[in-house]
């Protein structure tokens, strides 16, 4: 007599749904235009700060809707939040390569900011951890690592185009708004599902209702909000991913302008330098989010936040004496794998930390408060270091700044309190 097969696991076809979602919406509404600021400031005639306003804009907003939305989810439901983000930005990715002026790009990325948020980082990280619980750091490092490899891909796959005179970056944006129709909206409409129960199954394909959940779904336990707004947890949390955030942006955000105006590199091979820094954060968002499953989640954030500055470190150089930028080619390289490393790193252990702290009782909201304070952080690094840029001539003081506050991410890192593998210290 054959033995019964067990269902496959609905949570995986979940996690390649989101995983795919957030490869589309993070690409586009980041990675691409930052990749383009170059052309921005050719076809615009702009400045370095005034193309940074661009992704600024985007990320400003998006905090600033954060907390509203993470309220949304825990009331709504999640899969609702993310369908509505996904036409939002298909109707904006349409529009783009139509941009007559930079005044109207402005206006594009404030509509871009409200599709990011719905359908961005905080509702995919809710939605699996509604489907994951011991494979979640696996999953959310596998989520956030589509965002960089998005930035790692995106921008090569369609170079050809915007580097060819007669087509550009116009028709390059647009061959990637349609396939953001076809493989991001599509698949959010037809595989989504709230939770495991919605299908008939548990939180990691297990066999029965896990320990302390009723009715096949796990107990939504965790800290109440108002406990976790007083919280030094919170606060120490928030502060070091918006340094974090601020680093991170800053650099993505000029780098491509520093390779082709400072160090001299071709368009092509600046482009390249650029994919394989987001292609090397993709192996830094999937080590440390598979490593983070067997120790705790703040220590590993520690130590990602170490190699994010390490990585800092690498941009400069003492030439007689003299501290200045590298130009070398190597030392950039070496770099952009060091640096991609700690972002992706950091970058998922903030989202991990948070639910290993926090619980899932509250987790939209305090997702929200956390994303409201360190994409403040992410705008500020974008605008800050394309006008120290216009207004010095070149990049050394901007990056500094961006070296110290990667050291203020570190500190703030330390200062967060150690948690039990329990989670019952807070």
């Amino acid at each position: 007599m054959r033995a019964e097969r067990r269902p496959r696991f609905y949570g995986w076809y979940i996690a390649s749904c989101c995983l795919v979602v957030f490869f589309f919406t993070n690409g586009l509404s980041l990675y691409v235009p930052q990749n383009l600021f170059p052309r921005f400031m050719e076809t615009f005639d702009a400045t370095p700060a005034e193309v940074s306003r661009t992704t600024a804009i985007s990320f400003a907003l998006a905090g600033l809707m954060a907390p509203f939305v993470g309220a949304a989810i825990d009331r709504l439901g999640v899969v609702r939040v993310i369908r509505t983000g996904l036409m939002v930005l298909a109707l904006t990715f349409t529009a783009y390569p139509f941009a007559q002026s930079l005044q109207q790009l402005y206006v594009l990325h404030a509509a871009i900011a409200v599709g990011l948020v719905f359908s961005g980082l905080m509702p995919n990280v809710v939605l699996l951890s509604n489907w994951f619980i011991t494979r979640r750091g696996t999953v959310v490092g596998l989520l956030v690592a589509g965002s960089s490899l998005a930035g790692a891909t995106l921008p090569v796959s369609i170079a050809s185009l915007v580097n060819d005179p007669a087509l550009g970056w116009r028709v390059g944006f647009g061959v990637l708004a349609a396939a953001f129709w076809l493989f991001a909206v599509l698949p959010g409409f037809l595989v989504l599902r709230e939770s495991p129960r919605s299908v008939g199954q548990f939180p990691d394909g297990a066999t029965g209702a896990p320990s302390g959940s009723t009715d096949g779904e796990e107990l939504r336990e965790g800290v109440p909000f108002a406990d976790a707004l007083r919280s030094r947890t919170l606060w120490c949390l928030a502060i070091g991913s918006a340094s974090i955030w601020f680093s991170i942006q800053a650099i993505t955000s000029q780098f491509t302008i520093y390779l082709e105006k400072d160090a001299g590199f071709e368009p092509v091979n600046a482009t390249q330098l650029y994919s394989m820094l987001l292609a090397c954060s993709v192996a830094g968002k999937f080590l440390f989010g598979a490593i983070s499953d067997r120790f705790t989640k703040r220590s590993m954030m520690l130590v990602a936040s170490i190699v994010l500055l390490t990585g800092c470190l690498q941009l400069f150089s003492l030439e007689d004496g003299v501290p200045g930028l590298t130009h070398d080619h190597l030392r950039l390289a070496a770099f952009a794998i060091v640096f991609g490393l700690g972002f992706g790193g950091s970058f998922t252990l903030i989202q991990l930390v948070a639910v290993e702290s926090f619980g899932q009782l509250a987790l939209g909201r305090i997702l929200g408060v956390i994303i409201f304070i360190d994409t403040m952080g992410g705008a500020l690094g974008t605008l800050l270091a394309g006008q120290i840029r216009t207004t010095s001539g070149d990049y050394f003081l901007s990056f500094s700044v961006v070296t110290m506050v990667a050291m203020i991410a570190v500190l703030n890192v330390l200062m967060i309190p150690a948690v039990a593998r329990s989670g019952s210290e807070r």
